[in-house]
């Protein structure tokens, strides 16, 4: 006799259940229940969207280098201006002995100052270089679904963002027809 009890309270809670979410719950103020509806197709809503991405681009950069170590090129113009100027006073006569100085100190003093650039090495190397680019490409992408359910016997067609599965709740609202 008391399995029989417990049998019955079991079913009636089951039963119970089982009505309870077919009649969903109702708001007094609105007349509105929410029920449960079959989904009977899903398809999704795409839409091409431009997207931008980071992406790092690096490269081997030629970079020279001078090496002036060995001095500058002031020493250069000064020495050859000296060695200039005293061929000039050597090759001059006369009053024409300052102007043949003054003339090889000037020649002397850029044969120096050359001298003296060619002196400096030049090294050439590459080093890596890097930079950040946006990469812009098109995607397709999911903006919704199309989802066609059935309440009741009757069959409605929905736009939602998420796919609900295969039922999902909907709220009816009942007012009088006027």
């Amino acid at each position: 006799m008391f399995k029989f009890s417990v049998l019955a309270l079991a079913l009636a809670a089951v039963a119970g259940t089982v009505q309870a979410q077919d009649r969903g719950y109702a708001d007094d103020v609105d007349n509105v229940r929410v029920g449960w509806a079959d989904v009977l197709r899903v398809d999704p809503v795409y839409d091409e969207v431009q997207v931008s991405r980071p992406r790092e681009e690096c490269y081997e950069a030629d970079v020279g280098r001078y090496d002036d170590s060995r001095g500058n090129n002031a020493a250069g113009t000064v020495i050859g201006a000296i060695v200039g100027g005293a061929l000039g006073n050597t090759v001059g006569k006369g009053d024409g002995r300052k102007a043949a100085t003054v003339a090889g100190a000037l020649v002397g003093g850029a044969i120096g100052n050359n001298a003296a650039r060619r002196d400096d090495r030049y090294y050439g190397s590459t080093e890596t270089r890097c930079r950040t680019v946006d990469e812009r490409s098109s995607e397709r992408r999911i903006i919704g679904y199309d989802v066609q359910y059935r309440y009741r016997g009757d069959v409605y067609m929905s736009h939602l963002d998420y796919d609900p599965g295969e039922r999902m709740r909907v709220r009816v609202s009942v007012t009088p027809a006027e």
